[in-house]
């Protein structure tokens, strides 16, 4: 993916954040440049920013690096970006391997009194040193930019608390009485009432540290896996390829036009068209689809499917970032570092709260001071109140669950445009379906054949299906594709606006309106005659043949419903979805389908610049519509519903219009698409709801004094891992 994209915008990778206070801040620093708009995602670590003509790329990321953050243009994915979860977590790993190896005895120390030896609090400082100084100096360092820069994060939080317990320790022991020999130190959950001077907290800086630092890695592992499915998409693509005059090149120097060679078990390489050879092609890494599709010479591939059966020749047609994958890729991405409505909220009030939190930690402070309850009462609760509320959680909320669906999406065929897209889903009540291409295959097939009496089904297609496959028009076609013939045809001729005609094997085959066959004295008999009446009122297309001076068939041709349309809208009506037929056929073809999927409700007769009107219609009537369609004469109403979903075996100008788009042609998946977009919302609500639930309940306790600092970092460290632990269930959405 190009890093600077049309209309100018570019998509920066910022390193350094901590928490969504940080998203926060660099965004507003950069919305404060002149006709710049700029959206910074905490769990993707990208920063989407449009920006006029007068400015530079280097100028935005001067202006992040100002605030102390580091920003870049992306590189290109890369085929080995697999090693980069490894390098990134190795210093966060050694920290948090130190922090707990040292921290642990000076905790079982405090906590458990036959282990405090004599002179055990020296031997705790000597241990708990290094944890509040080495493990959490990421923490310090952080602290110190933000405070030159004029802001507080969560950092700040953690930096002022652990170094507070850090350093009364420091005073109590080399000014009070906590360094006398033989000092005990019982593990309390409550307040001490004293003046402080014989209690230490070392257990509270090296535990604390210790916490946060092990939620920070399991945070970063939960969102490495969080975008992994992003990155498989990214890794599908075969790395090299055969041409066809045998020189094996690397993928990325195939060009539109070149034809290459797949072999059994290869993937191809790029988009195209087969030229040569049969086979059964398995898109289930990019569809979901798990049956193979079997492909002869004019039909259409996609690249990083794999070639399951016969070797086959292809002619690229799509070639780099106009490939159906990267195209897939581009559109997860974009989804995936956009912002949801609720999440603008969340990062609102991440922003005021750090500021808010340090004057509640100072008021507590003050009031357990004036209070009586004596200094090491009134430090306890301060500590506690700085250390419990963390916002990190409330950044995570979104962002993760968003990740995870939006990847899961792609996984099974659901690309998800953008994170607005998700509150749609939950007001839909009705949907519109486009019938051809959507709820049918969109193409004729033949689906009946009714014979005279004496005749046999083998040798009328026979003759019949070699003389249409000379004719280009979709219902020749359709007779074509079901005889398979291989007779010889001699004399083809086109008769307008009747049929067909030519000799087949020394036959003189007729096929087309009974009006050709009567020119030639061909009558239908009765029971024929009475067959073509009764398709032709279903509303279906009927065509007769006729040999040598005798009608023999009629041949029965229709756009024939895909098989799983009906147990799609079943699925549909299942999410308390009513389904609407919209179609241009004549009023009997539309209510045939409607009634053999179980649509009550049909729209027939609508010319292809009208469906817009009846999508506005429905919608003027109280009802939230979606749409789904996959033609260009569908563009218009997919972006004028409330929901647009597009088959992704449909136009680019459908695909382009839509909110959700199917990858496959199965109208199914138009209701994982909606249960998927729901259950994602209702992940981040959940999320939202206990990160709010989390702090609000925390914070009245610690400032009281009911929870000592060690157990408030495990606390604020358990709340972002449970956040995001929570968005990972969505991997497991069937």
């Amino acid at each position: 993916m190009s890093s600077v994209t049309e209309g100018r915008a570019v998509e920066l990778t910022i390193g350094g954040m901590t928490c969504a206070s940080c998203a926060n801040r660099i965004e507003r620093k950069l919305n404060k440049l002149d006709g710049v708009t700029a959206t910074v995602n905490y769990a993707t670590e990208k920063a989407k920013v449009a920006f006029p003509e007068g400015i530079d790329p280097q100028q935005l990321i001067a202006e992040v690096e100002k605030a102390g953050y580091t920003a870049a243009l992306p590189a290109p994915p890369q085929a080995d970006k697999a090693e980069e979860p490894q390098d990134e977590l190795r210093p966060l790993r050694q920290r948090l391997i130190t922090s707990v190896v040292l921290s642990v005895p000076v905790i079982a120390m405090a906590m458990i009194p036959p282990l405090q030896f004599t002179n055990w609090q020296w031997l705790s400082l000597v241990l708990a040193a290094p944890v509040v100084v080495y493990a959490g100096w990421p923490f310090h360092k952080a602290a110190w930019t933000n405070l030159r820069h004029g802001a507080a994060t969560m950092d700040t939080l953690i930096s002022m608390g652990t170094l507070a317990a850090l350093g009364w320790s420091l005073w109590a022991l080399f000014f009070g009485t906590a360094g006398t020999p033989g000092m005990t130190h019982p593990f309390e959950f409550t307040i001490a009432r004293s003046d402080g001077s014989g209690n230490i907290y070392l257990e509270a800086a090296a535990g604390v540290t210790a916490f946060i630092l092990a939620g920070r890695y399991f945070e970063s592992r939960s969102k490495r896996r969080a975008g992994a499915a992003l990155r498989a998409l990214l890794e599908l693509g075969a790395k090299d390829v055969e041409l066809a005059d045998g020189r094996r090149v690397p993928t990325d120097r195939l060009k539109v036009g070149d034809t290459f060679v797949v072999r059994p078990g290869e993937k191809i390489a790029t988009d195209g068209v087969i030229v040569e050879g049969s086979s059964a092609v398995d898109a289930s890494m990019l569809t979901g689809e798990s049956v193979p599709v079997e492909v002869r010479p004019g039909d259409a591939v996609t690249g990083a499917t794999v070639n399951a059966g016969g070797r086959l020749i292809v002619k690229a047609t799509r070639v780099g970032a106009d490939t159906q994958l990267a195209q897939m890729a581009k559109l997860v991405e974009e989804a995936q570092t956009g912002k949801a409505a609720v999440q603008r909220l969340a990062d609102r009030i991440s922003g005021i709260f750090v500021p808010i939190v340090i004057a509640l930690a100072v008021g507590t402070l003050g009031f357990w001071l004036g209070t009586g309850n004596g200094v090491a009462a009134a430090f306890t609760a301060a500590v506690a109140v700085l250390i419990i509320a963390c916002p990190c959680a409330l950044g995570l909320a979104t962002p993760t669950a968003l990740l995870v669906g939006t990847g899961r999406g792609a996984q099974m065929g659901i690309l998800i445009k953008g994170p607005e897209v998700l509150e749609s889903t939950r007001r839909i009540d009705t949907v519109v379906l486009d019938k051809t291409g959507t709820v049918t295959e969109g193409r004729m097939t033949l689906t009946a054949v009714h014979l005279a009496e004496g005749e046999t089904r083998e040798e009328v297609l026979r003759l019949a299906g070699a003389l249409e496959h000379a004719s280009e028009h979709p219902i020749a076609q359709a007779v074509a594709r079901a005889a398979q013939s291989d007779a010889t045809v001699e004399d083809f001729a086109n008769v307008e606006g009747l049929g067909v005609q030519g000799i087949v094997d020394g036959h003189a085959v007729l096929v087309g309106r009974p009006r050709l066959l009567e020119e030639w004295s061909q009558h239908l008999p009765p029971r024929l005659a009475d067959a073509l009446a009764a398709e032709q009122a279903e509303g279906r297309t009927a065509v007769a043949v006729g040999w040598d001076g005798r009608a023999r068939a009629v041949l029965v041709v229709s756009d024939v419903v895909k098989p799983t349309s009906k147990e799609a809208i079943g699925q549909l009506r299942a999410l308390g979805l009513t389904p609407v037929l919209l179609t241009g056929d004549n009023e009997a073809v539309a209510t045939s389908v409607a009634a053999e999927v179980g649509i009550d409700e049909v729209i027939a007769g609508v010319l292809p610049a009208d469906k817009v009107d009846v999508v506005k219609r429905l919608q003027s009537e109280g009802k939230v519509v979606a749409m789904v369609g996959d033609g260009v004469n569908d563009a218009a109403a997919l972006a004028q519903a409330d929901l647009g979903l597009a088959m992704g075996t449909g136009t680019d100008a459908a695909i382009e219009a839509s909110d959700l788009t199917l990858v496959r042609g199965d109208l199914r998946v138009a209701a994982d698409a909606l249960r998927l977009s729901r259950r994602t919302l209702s992940t981040i609500k959940g999320n939202l709801f206990w990160a709010f639930a989390y702090n609000v309940a925390a914070l009245p306790l610690a400032a009281l004094g009911l929870l000592n600092p060690m157990i408030a970092g495990a606390a604020m460290a358990f709340s972002s891992v449970f956040v995001v632990s929570n968005s990972l269930r969505l991997r497991r959405f069937r």
